[in-house]
């Protein structure tokens, strides 16, 4: 039986969905999107990953953070029990490249335009993007905790955060989720502090692109590839394998692959019931360890 995780205390589905793949340039039909939407909470996900910045470039600003909410509209019960998280901080330019924006004028007037895009009078859970290096850590944090003092805000998370930035971000406000990078290809945290920080302060640690290097596992471990072999011994696939190895990093570890099909995120949710052995776990890691 699937055993549900955390964050703030409210239970979620061990694997969420993360919007971004759906809104990007390049992106799927929108029919296609709502139903991978759809077909994740039918399949049990109760938490899904968006931002303002999910979209083409500038021109479009909040598209994923529109099509999440039009998805989750019907049926209205459909909204029940989901918790949606977006992100202010991170902006698209023109070209369709990346900027950064931690000012406190930004950010409320991010949060602002993404309680219209998700047609909410409260967000379930606002994240700082990305830190600025042009802006005080310290105050962009702040802006956020106004945000929620106002009511616009119910809990306040942080991506792309290093262990320092955890911990002042938490003498702040009561930070519930950090979302960094975390794969076999990127498992920089294990080690670091990240994963480990957030299990010790009850605070749920959300890998995104969690898929991430399972293409390149049989080059790090040469003719042997732990990932596709325990594949093949449960019957399930390579993915599943990778998610099922993030959950038994920390009870806090809460995945949230992205997905731009209904068999991919139907694929991804099954990991939850995927136990692999101590010998299982042990070998996958080794692949980690040498990315």
């Amino acid at each position: 039986m699937t055993q549900t995780r955390q964050i703030a205390g409210a239970e979620v589905f061990p694997i969420g969905l993360g919007g971004m793949p759906m809104s990007l340039s390049g992106r799927p039909p929108e029919e296609r999107s709502i139903r991978t939407i759809q077909a994740a909470l039918d399949a049990g996900v109760s938490f899904i990953d968006t931002a303002d910045a999910y979209s083409a470039d500038d021109s479009d600003v909040g598209h994923n953070e529109r099509l999440i909410a039009k998805a989750i509209s019907f049926p209205p019960s459909r909204r029940d029990g989901v918790i949606v998280a977006t992100k202010g901080g991170h902006t698209r330019t023109p070209d369709g490249d990346w900027a950064l924006d931690g000012s406190r004028e930004h950010l409320r007037a991010a949060c602002e335009a993404s309680l219209q895009a998700l047609g909410t009078d409260r967000i379930d859970l606002y994240q700082y993007h990305r830190p600025d290096p042009d802006v005080p850590y310290a105050e962009s944090i702040g802006a956020i905790k106004e945000l929620q003092d106002e009511g616009k805000v119910r809990w306040i998370g942080i991506s792309n955060a290093g262990t320092d930035q955890i911990e002042e971000a938490l003498g702040i406000a009561e930070i519930v989720f950090v979302q960094n990078q975390l794969s076999l290809e990127h498992p920089s945290p294990i080690g670091k502090g990240e994963v480990e920080l957030c299990a010790e302060r009850g605070i749920a640690f959300l890998p995104w692109s969690p898929l991430g290097g399972i293409s390149k596992a049989a080059d790090a471990a040469g003719a042997h590839d732990p990932v596709q072999e325990v594949a093949e011994a449960h019957g399930v696939s390579p993915q599943q394998v990778a998610l099922a190895w993030l959950l038994a990093l920390s009870p806090v570890v809460i995945p949230i692959p992205g997905a731009s099909r209904p068999e991919s995120i139907q694929d991804s949710v099954r990991a939850a019931d995927l136990e692999l052995t101590h010998d299982e776990l042990q070998a996958i890691g080794r692949i980690a360890q040498a990315a």
